[in-house]
């Protein structure tokens, strides 16, 4: 049994204004979801969706998960950053550096992310959203590759990455050390191939850690809130 992700979702203040960025942006349809929020269609080889959910957290250090985003040329990269910033974007500051190839942005909520330089060869043809790039441990990317069933395709010098077989964004970990919870982040929703109970006990003997309803547990909607083994939150919703 494994799960697939069903979407990446942010927490969003404002989710209808953060899809309508990112739809902008990317070029990406709006989903017809039953889901507690927004979702765009990602259009990528990987399958799942944008996911833009209601919550009141509020940002108070860099992300711990990013999206890089590729470009095709010189003048490719310039444009995405240029319709990012009219969109609403704003440049920000994680420490690249003016000697940096890639462009580092904030989204109208403050979430980073990146607009790689062409070339990069190791997110080549994986799509528009190249990579989910994640701040964590060698750990929590064995996890995830056991939990979605995808490959590892990058483990040296405690950096990992995974890739669904079909193709798409590649989930990557920087390894350590591990930056602190930033309150507003990215996260994973997860719909389980099988029994939801049972997913959700396989992702537990994996590391995962249910957390219980004083810190935000089960919803309404079904959905079982767990942490992974570096203390990120996802969710298992309901089989659809």
């Amino acid at each position: 049994m494994s799960s697939r992700i069903f979407a990446i979702s942010f927490d969003a203040q404002q989710p209808e204004r953060l899809a309508i960025f990112w739809s902008g942006l990317l070029g990406l349809e709006r989903a017809d979801d039953t889901y507690d929020g927004v979702t765009l269609l990602s259009g990528n080889a990987a399958d799942y969706r944008l996911g833009f959910r209601p919550s009141q957290a509020r940002k108070i250090s860099q992300n711990r998960l990013h999206f890089d985003l590729t470009s095709t040329s010189v003048e490719d990269q310039r444009e995405i950053v240029a319709r990012a910033l009219d969109l609403g974007a704003q440049h920000a500051d994680v420490g690249q550096g003016q000697e940096a190839t890639h462009v580092v942005l904030a989204d109208p909520e403050g979430n980073e992310f990146c607009v790689l330089e062409p070339g990069n060869t190791f997110l080549a043809d994986c799509g528009s959203i190249g990579a989910l790039a994640c701040d964590g441990s060698q750990a929590v990317g064995y996890f995830w590759s056991e939990a979605l069933d995808w490959p590892l395709v990058w483990d040296q010098d405690e950096e990992t990455a995974v890739q669904s077989p079909d193709g798409g964004t590649k989930i990557t970990w920087g390894g350590p050390p591990l930056m602190p919870d930033p309150g507003k982040d990215l996260h994973f929703d997860l719909v389980p191939n099988g029994d939801q109970h049972a997913e959700v006990e396989r992702l537990i003997s994996l590391g995962a850690k249910r957390l219980d309803a004083a810190h935000g547990g089960d919803g309404e909607d079904g959905a079982v809130l767990l942490a992974d083994p570096d203390g990120n939150e996802f969710r298992v919703l309901t089989r659809r």
